[in-house]
């Protein structure tokens, strides 16, 4: 019972931490230096400007179909933990918007920006992953993709962002495009890392049927 117990609270540890760093990543250097957004977000966006729709609506549209597939394939325990670092995510953006001091203007030094970007949303996706849930519906779609096809999940990340910024040349601007590529590019590569080998910590298979995460690496 106790080993369990610990098991559990490692467990939802490094998904609150997973969680934390990408709230981090995506405030304090995303926003903050005007990075563009893929997957679902970027879709939101499109969609915002496009046909002037909510993003918020969109993105929950979206969600909506993926949550109960994979409530079907991954089982109920994957969703509530799903549910749990989703809150965590937007509880830990929340706080960072409302009280953080921390400024990181890179507006100079925008490659710097890029990498950091890339390393620190990979490894906090990458943490949420390995540890057995996701943080929205665009996570779920690249794991059921993944599962499917063999691809590593990082590829799937990096083919669908790739895809939504592709979408949404026309109203981004070139050069913050093309840093935001690099910085998709970068988190593809540190989630398959991390997903598969980069944390070097053993993952406890669940007792309720879903496990780790397995992905192929390419």
């Amino acid at each position: 019972m106790m080993r369990r117990a610990l098991q559990l609270s490692k467990r939802y540890s490094m998904i609150l931490f997973g969680a934390c760093l990408l709230a981090f990543a995506y405030y304090h250097i995303n926003f903050q230096n005007h990075l563009s957004e893929g997957g679902f977000v970027g879709l939101g966006l499109l969609a915002k400007y496009a046909f002037d729709l909510s993003p918020a609506m969109v993105m929950l549209l979206l969600d909506i179909p993926l949550f109960l597939v994979a409530w079907l394939v991954r089982g109920r325990q994957f969703i509530w933990d799903t549910i749990f670092a989703s809150l965590a995510f937007t509880m830990f953006y929340d706080l960072f918007e409302r009280f953080s001091p921390i400024v990181m203007d890179m507006s100079r030094m925008m490659p710097l920006a890029s990498v950091l970007s890339g390393v620190l949303t990979g490894l906090g996706t990458g943490l949420v992953l390995r540890y057995g849930a996701a943080t929205g519906g665009d996570d779920i779609f690249s794991l059921l993709i993944s599962k499917y096809t063999g691809l590593s999940i990082g590829t799937v990340f990096l083919l669908l962002d790739v895809i939504v910024l592709c979408m949404s040349f026309w109203f981004v601007p070139m050069k913050e495009m093309m840093y935001t590529i690099l910085a998709v590019v970068i988190s593809s590569q540190v989630i398959t890392w991390t997903v598969n080998h980069g944390t070097g910590m053993e993952v406890m298979e669940e007792e309720h049927g879903h496990g780790s995460v397995s992905m192929t690496h390419r």
